[in-house]
């Protein structure tokens, strides 16, 4: 059920580092006439006394269960709620949207920390890739590294150029220019650069914004990583348990990630496919599933290399381990296919339109996906890969394990029958063998 929203909108008004100086007329004014001002120590400090009388309400922690008791404590009265810069750019803005409805919300935005940012740098700010550490894992900026990006870093705090310095070098990217930029706007504004291989700074002020033009070190041993599915298999931490890049690709291919989507990544290995689901788009979701512990770990610390640290892992033996989860949008079977009932479990999962892709090796396993597409339709393909190797003093083929791969769509739910179905005729003809054969029934269904 949708939010009911407060009586009296809620304004939401963006401050910047240079405070009360930097507002709009149109925000001063609803900052004075509020009768409610809510927002964190640091932004509440920044207004005058004198100028906004009004009740102040700092945000307790956790923040976003707070969100609709506040707003109930205090409806009918007029509310202000301060935000950093642009309120709805990684900022309390789309907690109060998802929390209290869009309607319910006046928005006064002001210039963000990468309008600012970008400004001081010269560097066109759609040209330039976000990405905040606020609340979340350093970890996540690897997968914005790639030689000659422009990268800006919404920093956590006063230790956050320390430690992307150190990502950067881990990653092979020491050689990267990086520029802290504190105190955006306000007139303790300051800068300072290097490189992270360099980088000796001792931690400076908490509000700073980071800025790292990417330069991979040619020399380094770490694989360099392009921006499409099949990243070499030396990328992963393995046992021998990987999906391979080639056929890797071709999986990815076949799942067909887009924005939002969440993968259920069942039998994880190495989470070689649910991390690259992850890295086709920021806000793409995955949950491997594996039943080895220790292979369960090597799962999350190779999303955490790859720059994916939000991949859920989920230890247990699928289909049990499937319970409670999220609908998925796709389902990747890359191990257990024999398990009874996974399958079954799966194809009940998954939502109209959803997809599946299963891999195998086995004969035996080859012949429950032969048996499935004869049910369920879909492509059934086999992926041969070979390598050339040294043969004596020649070279020849050596011919890779061949995969076999079902990809199926689940279909709509068939439409309800009409209240008033048409009258049989008063005789049918005799059917045929093959019209009545459970094999031509099990093809339609």
């Amino acid at each position: 059920m949708s939010p009911v929203p407060p009586p009296v909108p809620v304004s939401v008004v963006g401050v910047g580092a240079d405070g009360w100086g930097g507002l709009a007329a149109a925000a001063r004014d609803v900052l004075a006439s509020a009768e409610v001002l809510i927002g964190g120590p640091r932004q509440l400090d920044l207004l005058p006394a004198g100028e906004c009388p009004g009740e102040r309400v700092a945000w307790p922690s956790p923040l976003r269960p707070a969100v609709p008791r506040l707003a109930a404590e205090h409806a009918g009265r007029r509310i202000a709620v301060l935000a950093s810069g642009d309120p709805m750019f990684y900022g309390i803005g789309r907690a109060l949207s998802e929390e209290l409805g869009p309607e319910a919300l006046h928005v006064h935005p002001h210039p963000s920390s990468v309008s600012y940012a970008c400004a001081r740098l010269g560097w066109p700010v759609e040209d330039t890739e976000v990405v905040t550490v606020v609340g979340r894992p350093v970890a996540r900026v690897a997968a914005a590294l790639h030689d000659g990006r422009r990268v800006l870093v919404l920093s956590s705090g006063a230790a956050s150029p320390g430690e992307i310095a150190a990502l950067l070098r881990e990653r092979g990217f020491g050689p990267s220019r990086m520029r802290v930029l504190e105190q955006l706007g306000s007139e303790h504004e300051d800068a300072y650069e290097g490189t992270a291989d360099g980088w000796d700074r001792p931690p400076g002020d908490p509000l700073n914004v980071v800025a790292v033009d990417c330069r991979r070190d040619p020399a380094s041993a770490v694989p360099r990583l392009g921006a499409t599915p099949g990243l070499p298999d030396a990328a992963y931490e393995h046992d021998g348990q990987l999906t391979k890049r080639h056929v890797r690709a071709a999986t990815l291919c076949a799942l067909a990630p887009a924005p939002g989507e969440l993968l259920w990544d069942i039998g994880g290995g190495s989470g070689s496919i649910g991390i690259e689901w992850m890295r086709t788009h920021p806000s793409c979701r995955a949950v491997a599933v594996e039943r080895v512990p220790e292979r369960a770990g090597r799962i999350s610390r190779n999303a955490a290399a790859l720059g994916v640290p939000g991949l859920r892992v989920v230890t247990g033996s699928a289909p049990a381990a499937l319970a409670g989860l999220p609908v998925p949008d796709a389902v990747f079977v890359g191990g257990g296919l024999t398990a009874p009932g996974l399958l079954d479990a799966v194809w009940e999962a998954l939502p109209p339109g959803g997809r599946l892709v299963v891999n195998t090796v086995t004969l035996e396993s080859e012949a429950v996906l032969g048996e499935r597409h004869r049910r369920h339709g879909g492509d059934l393909v086999k992926l041969a890969v070979a390598h050339a190797v040294p043969v004596g003093g020649f070279t020849g083929w050596r011919q890779a394990m061949p995969v076999t791969q079902w990809s199926v769509a689940k279909p709509a739910a068939p439409a309800a029958p009409c209240d008033s179905p048409a009258p049989a005729p008063a005789s049918s003809p005799s059917p045929s063998p093959s019209s009545s054969s459970s094999d031509d029934k099990d093809q339609q269904s």
